[in-house]
């Protein structure tokens, strides 16, 4: 699961959503899976998109056939949540973090 998430970048940033620490957790049971996550801002203009290539990229894993999206601002996304590979991967494309 982690895997197909690390696959979906966050348009604004060349990062995953995963090394961008936006992923809470992913828990599959039986065929079903429930992602938690968050956007780095409340106004993310890139939200539905988002939300979709998350459910595309976890429904094309092998037996999944349910995905529910839970959307959390609680705790906020902070830029300390953003993975030591992500940071490399910024400071390389000049923004600092």
């Amino acid at each position: 699961m982690w895997a197909a998430l690390g696959e979906v970048s966050d348009p604004e940033y060349p990062l995953s959503i995963v090394d961008l620490g936006m992923v809470y957790a992913a828990r599959v049971t039986g065929r079903s899976v429930q992602i938690d996550m968050t956007f780095t801002s409340i106004g993310c203009p890139a939200i539905d998109m988002i939300v979709s290539d998350v459910r595309d990229a976890v429904t094309a894993v092998p037996g999944v056939d349910d995905v529910r999206i839970d959307i959390l601002w609680d705790p906020p996304w902070t830029k300390q949540r953003i993975s030591d590979r992500g940071r490399r991967v910024l400071a390389l494309y000049g923004v600092v973090s």
